[in-house]
């Protein structure tokens, strides 16, 4: 019989932006996988997936539903191993298998980024720390994706084992740079100009994504940069409030709200830089896939991003700040160069640290310890 493997996070659509290749990996070591999350999503790679009423906020009651139907799927499953990722997804698989963890399952949980960290709200430490704390007591591995959230995890943790792992990993096939020609081909696909100043930024539109201070960084530029573009993908319940902004800034015609788009690859190969305004980040996949097409970066400081940005590398870290982040802009618009060189750097720490090869034999160097682990229990029980 197949070893089993239990994923679990809030939504279905972590899984398919983030780890199928993990998923895919694990079919060809022979084990069965399966999946619980909200959602109906078809994915590939899968055996057997749960639709399970996650809700992202602590204090919903559909949890304790969550909660239920996971505990019965993990009793019933006997899983080898479960990976849980996102705050609530881990939360309650970590809840729901601690039975099954005196049976020899393995616990692993990736952290996506504290919500607790240096410049959160005092309520996020408040509420997340101490959850995070004593459940790090049911967890087997804990991988985290950042400097600063594996310090603190080593330092006030206790899982058995804490790993820093740097973050899913980006597609350097996938996304890579493009010469001249093909970007001016992208343009005319997408109906931009060849002199149009592209800036790239894809997330949802909430309060930490802060959309709202590139908007005003980009009234402050609308006479030096007159042909600065803004494409902002992504869908969230701040979109509204964004265009009206847009409007009454009277900067409609320098933005574009692209929405849900699965042809990233392509709208950032076309671009001149990427910019990056949310308060809190783990390890920013947004990030990681500009920097692998060859952009220079303009972020908002905070952990995630300081892991990426070096500055005057690949690009500068700002404030928070519309006057500063336009000043960014200006400079980069103005000097070809710097965008290139900055660009080629950004390439480089992608191919040094980041590429999904390199974070594929991360991760499976921690699966198989687990798997090894396993074995030997097995053979020792025969």
């Amino acid at each position: 019989m197949a070893s089993k493997i239990l994923f679990c996070a809030t939504v279905d659509y972590h899984f398919s932006a983030f780890h199928l290749p993990y998923l895919k990996w694990f079919k060809e070591q022979g084990w069965e996988v399966h999946i619980a999350a909200a959602g109906n999503m078809e994915l590939p790679y899968v055996d057997k997936k749960y639709d399970i009423p996650i809700q992202r906020s602590p204090f919903k009651r559909k949890n304790l539903d969550a909660y239920k139907k996971l505990k019965s799927i993990i009793d019933n499953n006997h899983y080898k191993i479960i990976h849980c990722h996102t705050p609530m997804g881990g939360v309650l698989s970590r809840l729901a298998a601690r039975h099954t963890r005196k049976q020899d399952t393995k616990v692993i949980y990736t952290a996506h980024g504290f919500h607790f960290c240096k410049g959160a709200p005092r309520h996020n430490w408040m509420i997340y720390y101490p959850i995070e704390k004593w459940l790090s007591g049911y967890t087997d591995c804990l991988i985290t994706i950042n400097e600063e959230d594996y310090n603190l995890a080593v330092n006030q943790f206790k899982a058995n084992q804490i790993e820093h792992v740097h973050g899913v990993g980006v597609d350097t096939e996938l996304y890579t740079p493009v010469a001249e020609f093909s970007k001016s081909v992208l343009r005319a696909k997408y109906h931009y100009q060849d002199d149009a100043f592209l800036m790239f930024y894809a997330a949802e539109f909430n309060k930490n994504k802060n959309q709202k201070v590139l908007l005003e960084a980009l009234a402050l530029i609308k006479e030096q940069v007159p042909n600065a573009k803004l494409l902002l993908a992504g869908e969230g319940p701040l979109m509204d409030e964004c265009k009206q902004l847009s409007i009454d800034l009277n900067i409609e015609g320098m933005i574009h709200f692209l929405g849900y788009r699965n042809d990233i690859d392509s709208l950032l190969k076309m671009c001149d830089i990427s910019v990056a305004s949310s308060l809190r980040e783990g390890l920013p996949v947004n990030i990681l896939e500009a920097m692998a097409c060859g952009l220079p970066i303009i972020a908002v400081e905070n952990r995630g991003h300081r892991e990426l940005v070096y500055v005057d590398k690949n690009g500068w870290l700002v404030g928070n700040n519309a006057i500063e982040i336009s000043e960014k802009i200006i400079s980069l618009a103005e000097n070809g160069d710097l965008r290139r060189e900055f660009g080629s750097q950004s390439r480089k720490i992608i191919l040094a640290k980041y590429s999904l090869n390199k974070i594929l034999d991360e991760k499976c160097k921690i699966y198989k310890r687990y798997m090894d682990d396993l074995e030997e229990v097995q053979w020792a029980v025969h």
